[in-house]
């Protein structure tokens, strides 16, 4: 019989924090701040309260300044060379990084989506059950962030993950696997990706 309790304790979190911002002006998002601390240190702590032990970091854009700058000494950062083709790169340097591990699964989440608290990506990584789940947090019915790939999904994704797509094509041509679990009611998906959504963003107190 399998333990779900365990599907859980190994359940890796993956944050993709590798993007350089262009719309910002240049200003990667990892270095943004929210709430008194780098946008990269709120989102890995979000992975940690959901219930992720192990959480993978993905950086790209001015990757020596995160690595100075943040505190995330206890994460496994992944660098990615080719971070300025798109997330799917993102996605196939971190997926890389957890092969070995003997994490079950893959929670997914984007470093500029601070609207997603632990509660939504608590929600998600229960819906684990072992290697072969898939999941993904939906918004009025509408699937977004953050995703959970089962390991015996994670070469598919790798290959057809492409440009800024990510994820996306894989789900689509695998719905009937895919759990939504609906977080509407506990989280914000919203992106920041222009000026204007700059003021998004919560200052420190």
């Amino acid at each position: 019989m399998t333990d779900h309790t365990d599907n859980h304790d190994r359940v890796a979190g993956l944050l993709l924090a590798a993007g350089g911002g262009r719309r910002l002006g240049g200003r990667p998002k990892a270095l943004l701040e929210h709430r008194g601390r780098l946008l990269v240190e709120h989102a890995t702590g979000v992975l940690r309260a959901a219930g992720c032990s192990r959480v993978h970091v993905v950086l790209g854009a001015r990757a020596a300044d995160v690595r100075a700058r943040a505190r995330l000494a206890d994460c496994v950062l992944v660098d990615n060379p080719d971070w300025e083709e798109g997330m799917g790169s993102s996605l196939r340097a971190g997926l890389g990084s957890l092969f070995g591990t003997g994490a079950r699964a893959a929670l997914v989440s984007l470093v500029d989506q601070p609207g997603i608290g632990p509660e939504a990506a608590g929600r998600v990584l229960a819906a684990c059950r072992d290697e072969t789940s898939l999941a993904s947090a939906a918004y009025d019915g509408v699937r977004g962030h953050p995703v959970l790939l089962g390991a015996a999904h994670w070469a598919g994704v790798a290959a057809s993950a492409s440009g800024d797509r990510g994820a996306r094509a894989y789900l689509g041509t695998h719905q009937a696997a895919l759990t939504l679990v609906e977080c509407a009611d506990v989280a914000r998906p919203y992106d920041i990706d222009t000026r204007e959504d700059l003021a998004r963003l919560i200052p420190g107190e």
